[in-house]
């Protein structure tokens, strides 16, 4: 499973810091056990699976006032 670039990335977050809080947070979601809403090899790493669900745009974020929710 290929990394996505860092371009298609950031086409979906508005910074690079909320893109690592976001795969932060859905990377810790897939160890506690949640399903992948992407296909994924069972060896892949929980942070690729995030990355590659966040530029399918299946991981979404809403930007609080107090930050990142």
């Amino acid at each position: 499973m290929n990394q996505p670039s860092l371009d298609k990335l950031m086409e979906k977050v508005d910074s690079k810091y909320t893109l690592v809080v976001l795969a932060a947070k859905r990377a810790r979601a897939l160890v506690e056990n949640q399903d992948p809403l992407v296909s994924a090899a069972k060896s892949a790493k929980p942070v690729s699976v995030a990355l590659h669900e966040i530029v399918d745009g299946k991981v979404t974020y809403r930007q609080a006032k107090g930050g990142i929710k």
